[in-house]
């Protein structure tokens, strides 16, 4: 029998991913895409691009990214968590630094 591997998968990942899809279709039909030409272009079976487009998290990060190029859309993923847009991130940075900062001893000569 076949587990189901996205049980564990936290609801709200699993709604974004379908809403994804969903948009990923809208995309390729506004642009007159068949399921077919959009599978070959980025390299996937047409049953594996069909899964893309239901918001399959077992889909691979690459196929959706080659989708998005495919459809137009460039490269966002590249963008999407910027080390200088993590807002979380830079603030932990601030955190960490030190309360005070006291000046090296320098070596004594001979």
């Amino acid at each position: 029998m076949k587990q189901d591997l996205t049980q564990n998968f936290p609801l709200p990942v699993k709604r974004a991913l379908k809403k994804f899809g969903a948009d990923i279709r809208i995309a390729r039909l506004k642009r007159g895409m068949t399921i077919a030409m959009m599978a070959e272009r980025i390299g996937i079976h047409r049953s594996t691009y069909g899964k893309l487009e239901k918001g399959d998290p077992m889909v691979g990060l690459g196929a959706y990214a080659a989708a998005l190029f495919v459809l137009g859309f460039g490269t966002p993923l590249g963008d999407l968590i910027d080390q200088r847009r993590d807002d979380t991130g830079l603030l932990l940075n601030l955190a960490e630094l030190p309360k005070r900062v006291r000046p090296k001893k320098k070596p004594q000569s001979l």
